[in-house]
């Protein structure tokens, strides 16, 4: 492939174009400074707003949240998986019906694999400007989100309305939902028992993993982060892989669908017939399927990255109670 043609599967941190309206609590207080990002995919964002920089199927979608201090992702849940890693800032995931599940703060390099059919929300807990990547399930990422009763009734108070079919209408700008088309249904009590409460043992020890432990485990090889052999023993339509200096393989590799590459710290080097490039903390990188490519850091230093690669499992519910 091209030089051109791979620098055009690339999307670097600096043109990343966010969407400040992208969903129904844009404008609730402690939640109207967030910015949303489209990276591969359609993502899930419910406004005609988004931009998405890459729409090539992978069979999950790559997306990012960047927020000022104090700054909150109100209570929701998806139907496939959501996975976050920290790319910058410190953060504080929440959950349960009311956010009182349970709790855990994630240091940058962090990762949390949050089980599908729970409320969750995160808000940036640092001292400046955050932002956590993301990976979601499916390549139409199970059709939304879906919000907690009170999320829509405080954004309906402050002038934005969902519509039944997941787009937004903001009532502070004259617009109103088009004649025969109903508001998003709010969940009943008996809807809302389904969501389960995980405590904060379950989630922590069996979804988040940090930073320096994976560092210490990819001395001599990748570590499996999500997989079905993962140290995350989870199958939510894709794997992600870990990968850093110490266990970078520089020999040529492929894969049978695209892949993804999400350097989290350092300088890494991608090299394939006719062409190579350098990507930094916070690029996305799309690699074909069937492409020979190597990837090693390109300069000193600490270096570590993700990758994601799909799998032919089911993007649905994985949590199990």
């Amino acid at each position: 492939m091209t030089p051109q043609a791979m620098q055009e599967r690339i999307v670097r941190y600096g043109d990343l174009r966010p969407c400040r309206t992208a969903f129904i609590d844009a404008h609730t207080p402690g939640s109207d400074q967030k910015e949303n990002f489209t990276i591969i995919g359609g993502g899930v964002s419910e406004s005609p707003d988004q931009h998405v920089h890459l729409t090539i199927p992978h069979g999950f979608n790559i997306g990012a949240a960047g927020q000022p201090p104090k700054c909150r992702n109100s209570l929701h849940s998806h139907r496939t998986a959501e996975v976050f890693f920290v790319l910058s800032g410190r953060w504080r995931f929440f959950w349960g019906r009311w956010g009182r599940a349970g709790e855990v703060v994630l240091e940058e390099g962090d990762i949390f694999d949050i089980p599908t059919g729970i409320f969750r929300g995160f808000e940036n807990i640092g001292t400046d400007y955050g932002m956590i990547m993301a990976i979601l399930g499916g390549d139409d990422a199970g059709g939304g989100v879906v919000w907690a009763p009170q999320v829509i009734e405080e954004a309906k108070a402050h002038g934005l309305v969902l519509s039944e079919q997941g787009r937004l209408y903001d009532t502070k700008k004259g617009e109103s939902l088009p004649e025969g088309v109903a508001p998003m249904p709010v969940l009943t009590e008996d809807e809302l028992a389904a969501f389960p409460e995980p405590s904060p043992t379950e989630v922590i020890g069996g979804y988040v993993r940090r930073y320096w432990d994976m560092v210490a485990m990819a001395e001599q090889k990748p570590v499996k982060v999500i997989g079905e052999t993962g140290i995350i023993r989870d199958r939510p339509g894709f794997e992600v892989d870990f990968i850093t200096r110490a266990s970078a393989d520089r020999t040529m590799q492929r894969h049978d669908r695209p892949s993804v590459l999400m350097p989290v710290k350092g300088h890494w080097r991608v090299a394939w017939e006719g062409g190579e490039a350098v990507l930094a903390p916070g690029d996305t990188m799309s690699v074909p399927e069937g492409m020979d490519h190597g990837v090693a850091p390109s300069m000193t230093g600490e270096a570590a990255l993700y990758r994601v690669v799909g799998t032919d499992d089911p993007a649905g519910p994985t949590w199990k109670q």
